[in-house]
């Protein structure tokens, strides 16, 4: 695995720390949330440009957002009770497809 990739796969786990914990600061007014999201988003977007060096844009951002998505519904389920229904399952399933997609059988950024 290239190093690009490894930034970006780094990258994604910041940003879902990063939106994990600006839910939990209840809109900034908690400080160590609050703190964790500034740091996980400067983190994860310093991260994501040095990824964009060699890995395609477009490639990068579908794996970025498509991970980034399933990630955050998944905490969102387990860690916040937010429901998902029927509809939302099938969409992240698709989601999930399309970056299997991307990432097995596309030339592009490879």
């Amino acid at each position: 695995m290239s190093p690009s990739w490894i930034y970006l796969i780094v990258a994604i786990v910041a940003e879902v720390v990063a939106t994990s914990a600006l839910k939990a600061s209840d809109s900034f007014t908690r400080l160590v949330p609050s703190a964790l999201t500034v740091i996980g988003y400067g983190l994860a977007f310093y991260l994501l440009a040095l990824a964009l060096k060699t890995i395609p844009v477009g490639i990068a951002y579908a794996v970025w957002s498509g991970v980034g998505i399933v990630a955050i519904a998944v905490i969102g389920y387990f860690v916040f009770g937010q429901a998902l229904d029927t509809a939302a399952l099938i969409g992240i399933g698709l989601i999930l497809a399309g970056v299997v997609v991307l990432n097995v059988f596309s030339a592009t950024g490879h």
